[in-house]
């Protein structure tokens, strides 16, 4: 998992800027030269940091990520910015990796101009993929973007599908779904679920509608001792694909304390970059709500039920899929409180 920003300089001048917006907004700067090539740093740099600030030219930037370019959904932030601090520049991932604002926070701080061309932000637009940036949520089909967004631009209006209760002003030109929303829970979607520019859902639909998965369930796991995390995975892809849930929905996981030194499970759970949680017995059996009891359970660890039960604690919310089990696994899924709003 990326995490934080890297800094190039070239020059004196450059380093010192590079440092200052370090102090500022944190992350690590270097200097290129000596043993220390373009290339190399901004290898390492693209596979570990979320940005990358090049401090000089902009050519310089364009020709050292060229090689490492694979898709607007998973590429970092790019930046260049002058060794002035005059103008700072948005390359690459503008909205999903966040370039735009970054750019913004660091003109800020210099006092210069941040050159933006995303098309939806100069015409103050609504920007679905920044709104979904904002709102913690993956976005499923990142080449539909251009089809809302093209929409939007030319004053056409947009039907957003959502259960969620989203705050604030509404944008222009997008409509809200919400009457289907009511009617519904999120594993049946109505036939209007079809007509959909959006659809906010963390379940798989075939569609022609760009989805948004929220980031808000919380995985309970039970297994037993021993199980490998090449069982776990398979059994995970499993229960997915049977209860139509997307991965990328997921943001943590849980389990009883007594399987915490599993080695499995533990490997299993950072495979997929999810922190995990273990709970003693007595306080899984303070969870509220209705559960999917067993005595076999309860006499070999004392609690009547593990992964929902689990999942229900670490999320703070509600039971959103029952246990599942398979050859000594249990999975479950619950979703935390969630609220939206129109920030983007």
């Amino acid at each position: 998992m990326r995490e934080g920003l890297a800094y190039l300089s070239f020059t004196d001048r450059g380093q010192a800027l590079a440092e200052k917006l370090s102090a500022a907004l944190g992350g690590v700067t270097a200097r290129a030269g000596g043993d220390l090539s373009i290339g190399t740093w901004t290898e390492n740099a693209f596979r570990d940091r979320s940005a990358l600030v090049f401090v000089g030219a902009a050519g310089i930037a364009v020709r050292a990520i060229a090689p490492f370019l694979r898709h607007k959904s998973e590429d970092p932030a790019v930046l260049s910015v002058d060794e002035t601090g005059h103008y700072v520049i948005p390359l690459l991932s503008g909205h999903l990796g966040g370039a735009n604002a970054m750019a913004l926070k660091i003109a800020a701080i210099t006092g210069g101009e941040a050159v933006i061309t995303t098309a939806t932000d100069l015409n103050g637009v609504f920007a679905v993929d920044l709104w979904a940036a904002h709102q913690n949520m993956k976005v499923r089909q990142p080449e539909r973007i251009k089809t809302v967004s093209s929409k939007l631009l030319a004053g056409r209006k947009i039907l957003l599908d959502c259960r969620w209760e989203i705050r604030g002003e509404r944008p222009e030109n997008v409509e809200i779904n919400s009457e289907a929303g009511k009617k519904r829970n999120n594993k049946l979607y109505s036939t209007d679920m079809s007509k959909a520019d959006v659809l906010v859902s963390y379940r798989s639909f075939e569609s022609s509608s760009l989805q948004l998965i929220p980031r808000i369930l919380t995985l309970g796991i039970g297994c037993r001792k021993g199980t490998g995390d090449e069982a776990l995975e398979e059994g995970f892809e499993r229960f997915c694909r049977e209860r139509r849930i997307l991965p990328e929905a997921i943001r943590s996981a849980s389990s009883i304390d007594c399987k915490s030194g599993e080695e499995g499970l533990i490997h299993f759970c950072r495979s997929h970059g999810w922190p995990v949680r273990f709970y003693a017995a007595e306080e899984l059996g303070r969870a509220e709500g209705c559960f999917t009891g067993s005595d076999f359970v309860r006499s070999a660890v004392g609690v009547d039920n593990v992964c929902e039960r689990a999942a229900v604690l670490e999320s703070g919310g509600t039971l959103a899929e029952k246990k599942y089990a398979g050859n000594g696994i249990t999975f479950a899924l619950a979703e935390c409180e969630t609220e939206f709003d129109w920030s983007w």
